[in-house]
């Protein structure tokens, strides 16, 4: 059983990256109330890291780009997990996660295009780049409410907002769903969210089309 789940963790390293983005998803409500909490999800963070480092591996993309920049956004998802209410490791984290994030979806979506054939690990690629795509704005905007302090709003009033309010705010703009009970009020943070708006329209106008097209064609 280990050797065949072993075996299909190296076949779909795409399947494993958005398995282990949707547990955080999952896991943050209970894990995000103490130390100790944030501790592991520092360690599932290590973990989403070096799925998408794995999935990277079997694309065109350069490898070495994701280990240099993984590396380190791996330390502060550690740090920011341990480090309570520290503006530098917020923002250094999102210094190192937003490009590294960004290059993953880059070589899921370049991965999605290198053929004509519609397989199995590139529909779980489609969704791994989807949310790796919400992920790195949600650092983008945690990065935005340190340098741009009361950039966002929730139904708790002003201040700085959790992670995971950025990330839900994420989710809801990327997938055009309409704002939430988070929103900025800045106009730096509003044009962020709009620029993800943007990015949330050309995926579904370029990627998802081109897959259903494909999937079309196959079957013609």
């Amino acid at each position: 059983m280990a050797r065949r789940l072993g075996a299909t963790v190296r076949e779909h390293p795409s399947a494993l990256l958005l398995g282990l983005q949707l547990l955080a998803v999952l896991a943050y409500p209970f894990l995000d109330e103490n130390v100790a909490g944030r501790a592991v999800l520092g360690a599932v963070q290590v973990g989403v890291v070096l799925a998408a480092a794995a999935a990277v591996r079997l694309t065109p993309a350069l490898s070495w780009v994701a280990v240099l920049l993984g590396a380190p956004a791996m330390v502060f998802s550690v740090l920011e997990a341990v480090t309570d209410d520290a503006g530098w490791a917020v923002l250094a984290s999102a210094v190192f996660h937003v490009p590294f994030y960004l290059f993953v979806s880059y070589a899921l979506i370049r991965y999605l295009f290198h053929d004509d054939k519609v397989t199995r690990d590139e529909l779980f690629a489609t969704g791994a780049a989807f949310t790796v795509v919400a992920w790195a704005f949600a650092y983008v905007y945690a990065g935005a409410q340190v340098v741009w302090p009361d950039s966002f709003v929730g139904y708790a009033g002003e201040g700085t907002r959790a992670w995971f309010d950025l990330l839900y705010l994420s989710f809801t703009t990327l997938t055009s769903v309409g704002l939430s009970d988070v929103y900025p009020i800045r106009d730096h943070a509003r044009s962020l969210v709009m620029l993800e708006q943007v990015a949330g329209v050309f995926y579904v106008a370029l990627v998802v089309a081109r897959l259903v097209g494909l999937t079309a064609k196959g079957r013609a």
